[in-house]
């Protein structure tokens, strides 16, 4: 993996998150508090950053979410002094799907709830005057493994240029309670589910092969002379290709 400063790059990230409000009309951020490691690091920076009396989180639990989530965002709050509202989403997405789309998968569903709580933030943001702060990291960007306007859409992305082994790395210097750093990377959509299993991949080798190919640019027969498989490095040039849309504007005629 490439070799970065990250305490260095904990000040460069507060500097952006100052600058990036004075640039507005708001003087607080508001996010969602998932109890996961990303949301994590972006509370965390925020405080630092900005003072916590500045920072709003919002858990918004479903019905399937495990209790874990809601124990450990408070634990987030609750370190970095964070103001928070819990507001439980499963009326709202289950009156959709009840309704009109009864037979809806797991992954639709999950958009739905991804997408709900992006709604509730936006209409806090107006109530609180904060501008809504984004939580993805690059390993997650270039493999599309976000929901486009959902957890994708923000006002402002602190660490989006930070893999996802650096955001781990991040959150041990900003003293991140450890049982978030160690747990399963979840988005806690279903009972059960990981990213990781999810995407296919580790996120160790996520990041490794997103290194060599958007950092390093060598093709893949010199990638696989570094120790990875043809399959691994397929699967993620295939992810990166297929999610450029969610990296884009919408798409229009020149």
């Amino acid at each position: 993996m490439r070799e970065i400063d990250l305490y260095k790059e904990v000040e460069n990230i507060k500097k952006f998150i100052v600058n990036t409000l004075n640039k507005t009309t708001f003087q607080k951020v508001i996010l969602g508090l998932s109890g996961g490691i990303d949301s994590a690091l972006s509370g965390a920076l925020c405080a630092s950053a900005l003072g916590s009396e500045n920072v709003i989180g919002v858990m918004m639990p479903y019905k399937s979410s495990s209790p874990k989530s809601i124990e450990h965002a408070k634990l987030v709050a609750q370190t970095f002094k964070i103001t928070y509202d819990i507001i439980p989403i499963t009326s709202m997405v289950d009156a959709y799907f009840d309704e009109f789309e009864p037979d809806a998968n797991l992954l639709r569903r999950g958009n739905r709830m991804a997408r709900e709580r992006m709604c509730i933030l936006y209409d806090l943001s107006a109530k609180y005057k904060a501008i809504v702060v984004g939580t993805s990291n690059k390993s997650e960007i270039y493999t599309g493994y976000c929901t486009q306007y959902g957890d994708s859409a923000c006002a402002f992305e602190p660490f989006a240029h930070l893999y996802k082994t650096e955001v781990w790395q991040m959150a041990k210097i900003l003293k991140i309670p450890d049982v978030i750093i160690d747990k399963k990377p979840t988005a806690d959509l279903w009972e059960g589910q990981t990213d990781e299993e999810d995407i296919g991949i580790s996120y160790y080798t996520i990041d490794e092969i997103l290194h060599f190919i958007l950092d390093e640019k060598i093709g893949k027969e010199e990638i696989i002379k570094r120790g990875f498989t043809d399959h691994d490095i397929e699967l993620v040039l295939k992810k990166i290709e297929y999610s450029e849309f969610k990296r884009r504007m919408p798409l229009e005629i020149n």
